[in-house]
C-alpha cells in the first residue's frame, strides 16, 4: 500500500524578515491547507523589480521569478519580505498572488506600522499570517469574498486586516477544500 505524503508549502524569507513569522505563518498554513510548510530561501535579491521611480519594488516580477524557482515537490511557495511593493495601479499592496499559480509574496513593510504594533508586536504578526494566508488562498484560485470577517475579503487597510477572522467562511471553505481534493488527484495520478 501506498501512502502519499502531504503536500508542501515553502516559505521562502527575502531580506530582513522577523524569524518568528515563518513558523507562525506555518502554523497556519497546517490548519487551514493542511499542508506541511518548509522554509527554504529561494531569492536573496529583489533589485530586478525596483522601480527607482516609485521607490517601490514590482511584486509581479517577483512571482515569476519565485515559480521559475520554485523546485518541483512543492504544492505552493510563499516568500515573506520586508521591501514595499506595488502593482501599476495601485500606491501600494500588502501582497500579491498568481490566481491559481505556484506562487504568492506579502510583504510586512505596511502591516506593521502604528502605535500599536510597537505596543504589541503580535498585532503585526497577526496581520502577516492573514494576509499570508489570504495570498495563498488566492494560489487556489480563491476570489476576494464579499464577507468581511472571511479572510478571502480584500483589505484596503490594516484596521480592514484586524477586522477579518482566520479563518474562511463556509463558502470559500467548501472551495479550497474541493481544490486540495482536485490537486490531489492530479499528484496521485502522476504516480
Amino acid at each position: 500500500m501506498k501512502t502519499t505524503a502531504p503536500p508542501r508549502i515553502l516559505i521562502a524569507p527575502i531580506g530582513d524578515v522577523d524569524p518568528q513569522l515563518p513558523a507562525a505563518v506555518g502554523r497556519e498554513i497546517r490548519r487551514v491547507f493542511r499542508a506541511l510548510p518548509e522554509v527554504r530561501p529561494l531569492l536573496s535579491d529583489l533589485s530586478f523589480a525596483f522601480d527607482a521611480g516609485r521607490e517601490q519594488y514590482h511584486s509581479t516580477p517577483v512571482l515569476q521569478r519565485l515559480a521559475e524557482a520554485s523546485p518541483p515537490e512543492a504544492l505552493r511557495v510563499l516568500a515573506l519580505t520586508d521591501v514595499d511593493l506595488f502593482i501599476p495601479i495601485l500606491t501600494h499592496v500588502y501582497g500579491e498572488a498568481q490566481l491559481g499559480g505556484a506562487a504568492c509574496i506579502v510583504s510586512t513593510h505596511r502591516l506593521n506600522s502604528g502605535a500599536e504594533t510597537l505596543r504589541s508586536p503580535s498585532i503585526a504578526v497577526g496581520r502577516v499570517v492573514k494576509e499570508a494566508i489570504h495570498e495563498l488562498g488566492h494560489t487556489f484560485r480563491l476570489r476576494h469574498c464579499p464577507d468581511a470577517a472571511c479572510i478571502m475579503h480584500y483589505c484596503r487597510s490594516e484596521s480592514d486586516v484586524d477586522r477579518k477572522s482566520n479563518d474562511l467562511c463556509r463558502y470559500c471553505r467548501v472551495m479550497l477544500d474541493d481544490e486540495l481534493r482536485r490537486l490531489g488527484k492530479r499528484a496521485s495520478a502522476r504516480f
